[in-house]
């Protein structure tokens, strides 16, 4: 493997994946980024192991430009979504974490902490009974039994404006002990998959009549007020960014109501509040985003915020798909299953090596990190 930061040397058709990137005042060595993943092999108390500094390192040692966490907690209320879930909610849990900050940068990568409220779908909190959400609606779906879950989720209950801002509140403190305790070289906020942030977005599981429910524009506006206030504690030389999705954990197949014009409301307003970077994942990312045919969600993330680094997530491990997920709008390829099963892939594409498939048995009977993987 070539020396930490240097340049792989990729085959021709692979190029544009090792080109390096700005990520704000940031330089990635290449365009290849592992995605977050929960894996609830923290200990009970959120802090982070051994076992996870080794995990995480092993994606940079095998070349990858860009490390993002799991999603941690941010706050000792309801944010919490998974028993054993690393957090950022106080101090011994951000300084936990600065082993593997060290491990991440070690070999020349970017590490990125993912910061995350579980809401309405949370099933496994430490700090309080009950769940808590946008509105009083039972979310789809049940728990997720290989993250400790079982049965349905409950009924949340309408979170407060003090129980809002105290979140909000927590992503900004969370956002900061990233940073300035643990080292984290940016943030991403979670914004997708039926954690919090989404629900607020989504239509069907945000019925309010105040400043935080109506259209599109007016649901995204927790999202923003929660990256103004990440923005207000760390500042503007760290990039921050915002992952966003479609489908949830508990609602796989959901679409946006409005289509297009959706898209527009979402990636505009994250353009218009400066963001720097856009993770957009879909389970399948070239697929288009609202019928058999028009635009991937990647290329509309691109049109309506031409400014912001985009992530593309989903099925991309091919590199000829995520040579062409680059030609659609993305600046940076992010990877999950295709980086559990090769940890070291963008040495294996430099290399020309054929890539190892991925054994869904990694994420069974519990989603933990597993002896073999360490040894991969």
């Amino acid at each position: 493997m070539p020396a930490a930061g240097q340049a792989l040397p990729a085959t021709e058709a692979a190029a544009p994946l090792f080109r390096p990137l700005a990520l704000g005042g940031l330089i990635l060595p290449n365009r290849l980024a592992v995605a977050p993943m929960t894996r609830v092999s923290a200990g009970e108390d959120g802090h982070a192991t051994e076992r996870m500094t080794r995990y995480y390192e092993r994606f940079a040692r095998g070349g990858f430009g860009m490390v993002v966490t799991e999603g941690l907690y941010t706050d000792q209320e309801y944010s919490q979504g998974y028993r054993f879930q690393p957090g950022l909610s106080d101090d011994g849990q951000a300084e936990s974490w600065r082993p593997v900050v060290r491990g991440v940068r070690a070999h020349g990568a970017l590490a990125v902490a993912q910061l995350m409220h579980a809401g309405a779908i949370s099933q496994g909190n430490r700090f309080r009974e009950g769940t808590v959400g946008p509105s009083a609606v039972q979310p789809k779906g049940r728990q997720m039994a290989f993250y400790y879950g079982r049965d349905s989720y409950p009924v949340p209950s309408a979170m407060t404006d003090g129980q809002i801002a105290d979140a909000i509140a927590g992503f900004g403190a969370a956002a900061a002990r990233a940073v300035g305790m643990a080292g984290f070289d940016g943030i991403e906020i979670h914004g997708a998959n039926g954690y919090l942030l989404d629900q607020f977005l989504t239509e069907g599981t945000n019925a309010r009549e105040d400043r935080w429910g109506g259209d599109t524009r007016r649901r995204v506006g927790l999202i923003l007020e929660v990256l103004k206030e990440v923005r207000g504690r760390i500042g503007a030389a760290v990039p921050v960014g915002v992952r966003i999705s479609q489908g949830k954990v508990n609602d796989f197949f959901h679409k946006w109501r409005n289509g297009e014009a959706d898209a527009e409301a979402v990636f505009g307003s994250l353009a218009d509040a400066g963001v720097n970077h856009i993770h957009v994942t879909e389970f399948e990312a070239w697929r288009p985003a609202f019928s058999d045919t028009g635009p991937t969600l990647v290329h509309l993330a691109r049109k309506h915020a031409p400014r912001a680094v985009i992530i593309a997530n989903g099925s991309l491990h091919d590199a000829g798909r995520a040579v062409l997920a680059l030609e659609d709008g993305a600046d940076i390829v992010a990877l999950g299953r295709g980086a559990l099963a090769n940890p070291d892939l963008p040495g294996r594409l430099a290399a020309r090596s054929p890539l190892r498939e991925f054994d869904p048995a990694i994420l069974g009977p519990i989603a933990d990190i597993k002896d073999r993987e360490l040894s991969l």
